[in-house]
């Protein structure tokens, strides 16, 4: 039984609607630059008019929204959201699938591990990412690059799609660590969503205040940001060893508690 090509194959439905969904989100955020830029209204200030709570909420600030980069950069927090909410949802769903469709009988009838489980599992969740990733970065760059002018995007969205692809990684795995440690499985997926939904908002949190700055430790979305990648000189160390951090304690986790639970069957 090869469970990489199961869950696969299990995912694929899922994951077609998901790229079809954040392909639509760039072609739609880039229409409407095309639709405001055309308006003959300065687009910087017209959301410069906006309240600083609100231009934290749209992730406008630090950008120069009159440019198709500038313009994907505050876009970029919405493909986010959508990468981050697939990968911790994957996650969760391709741990927890088994003993919420009460199928993990058949499962562990098979001469297997639970280590080589475990291990299929999280690589078939690993290639989903990385095909969402990838169709993000092509679609990205052949839409922004119409409506750029001539501007040079290809970089910045390359450098975007790199830290979108390690807080994929994260809450992927924070995703898996919760399905192997819940001892509900029916929760697992909302528990993880959770958990992202609360740093999600944290991280809003920290813009609106501007007094809890020392909280951006603690999620993920602080890590990188787009006006951090693409103005601020990249990737910042600190940011990228935490990152790592993080997603070997969440592997661990994942392998620790999956090996010694009692699937429910």
């Amino acid at each position: 039984m090869n469970v990489f090509i199961v869950e696969m194959k299990a995912h694929r439905k899922g994951l077609i609607i998901w790229v079809l969904s954040i392909i639509f989100m760039v072609v739609a955020g880039m229409a409407k630059y095309v639709a405001l830029s055309s308006s003959g209204q300065s687009m910087n200030e017209l959301f410069s008019q906006m309240p600083k709570s609100m231009q934290t909420i749209f992730g406008i600030a630090g950008f120069d929204v009159s440019k198709a980069s500038g313009y994907y950069g505050m876009l970029f927090l919405y493909l986010a959201i959508m990468a981050t909410i697939h990968a911790v949802m994957l996650g969760a769903d391709i741990i927890s699938k088994e003993e919420r469709d009460k199928t993990a009988e058949f499962l562990l009838s098979k001469p297997i591990s639970r280590n080589k489980i475990i291990t299929s599992k999280l690589l078939a969740a690993l290639v989903n990412i990385v095909i969402f990733n990838i169709i993000t970065l092509v679609s990205s760059i052949v839409v922004v690059a119409k409506y750029s002018k001539g501007e040079s995007v290809t970089g910045d969205i390359i450098i975007l799609m790199g830290g979108m692809f390690v807080l994929q990684l994260i809450f992927m795995f924070i995703g898996t660590a919760i399905a192997a440690a819940c001892k509900n499985p029916k929760t697992a997926t909302s528990v993880s969503t959770a958990v992202l939904l609360i740093t999600y908002i944290l991280s809003m949190a920290i813009d609106l205040s501007g007094k809890i700055d020392n909280l951006k430790y603690f999620t993920p979305f602080k890590y990188f940001e787009a006006k951090n990648l693409m103005f601020g000189g990249g990737f910042q160390l600190s940011f990228v060893v935490l990152s790592i951090v993080i997603i070997l304690i969440m592997l661990k986790i994942t392998y620790v508690f999956y090996r010694k639970r009692d699937l429910s069957i």
